[in-house]
């Protein structure tokens, strides 16, 4: 039961700021999600920190890795609202950003967990 509730906290706290960066950030004149980029980006960093320093000695225990990477990155982090802007995209036709938007956020966001695991080391 505490590790459902772990789970649901964080997750609670990162939607939450998943909404907020989304709020002030995606532009809703050129339909541009930076907010969605910017929280999967940054959560793709903090999950490869998290589950880095989960494995290396054992630094975070089982409770703060569910805390911290399930719940926390689980709920900053979004595939369904990347999704739909891409569907968005497709729908009026504008075929470029879906394609920046789709390969800078797969390629980035694997950097970046990359980049949080190898800080960590």
């Amino acid at each position: 039961m505490k590790q459902l509730l772990l789970v649901f906290v964080g997750g609670g706290v990162g939607s939450v700021l998943r909404y907020i960066l989304g709020k002030y950030l995606n532009s809703y004149e050129t339909g541009v999600p930076y907010g969605t980029f910017l929280a999967n980006i940054l959560g793709s960093l903090l999950i490869g920190i998290i589950l880095g320093l989960a494995a290396k000695n054992n630094t975070l225990s089982e409770n703060h890795t569910l805390l911290l990477a399930t719940g926390f990155c689980g709920g900053f982090t979004t595939f369904s609202a990347f999704a739909y802007e891409n569907h968005v995209f497709l729908k009026s036709g504008d075929f470029m950003s879906f394609a920046v938007y789709t390969i800078a956020s797969f390629v980035l966001g694997f950097l970046a967990v990359f980049l949080g695991m190898f800080l960590v080391k």
